[in-house]
């Protein structure tokens, strides 16, 4: 891999010759100075190497699921209860939470209700996640965002 050639700065001419006369190519590393910054090397394997280098980067960098939980604005007990262990199952494992009250036609009105309903939620969740984002109306969703208050291990 250019074992031979002395480093340092080299005329272009004289750089393309030399990555001819050993059967290698010239790679410009950098074009941002001048002179630029080439080296003389095999371009599969130096292609090879990058690509390697940029999946150990991708697989090192921490994925964030968010997870849905849908609820209704006059949504049962057990049913709340049922969610719930869903939603903190979520937490637990280290996934953001998106939850939201749906308002069908008319029972846009009960707005207080979903609110409430989910506070209520927060704060029975607290032990294991926190609220990123507070209720908030969005269209016929009233929508809160937590996340877990430990990364899952």
């Amino acid at each position: 891999m250019g074992e031979n050639v002395e480093p340092g700065v080299y005329p272009l001419g004289k750089a393309q010759a030399l990555a001819k006369e050993l059967e290698l190519d010239l790679v410009v590393i950098s074009d941002k100075q001048e002179p630029f910054i080439a080296r003389i090397l095999e371009y599969k394997k130096f292609l090879y190497e990058q690509k390697k280098k940029q999946k150990e980067l991708k697989s090192k960098q921490v994925k964030v699921t968010v997870k849905e939980v849908r609820f209704g604005p006059q949504t049962d007990e057990h049913d709340y209860d049922f969610k719930k262990k869903h939603a903190e199952k979520f937490l637990e494992e280290g996934s953001k939470l998106k939850t939201y009250v749906f308002f069908k036609g008319r029972s846009i009105i009960h707005k207080d209700q979903g609110e409430i309903l989910l506070l209520r939620l927060a704060q029975d969740l607290e032990h294991v996640g926190k609220v990123d984002q507070m209720p908030k109306l969005e269209g016929k969703r009233m929508i809160m965002m937590m996340s877990p208050k430990k990364a899952a291990k």
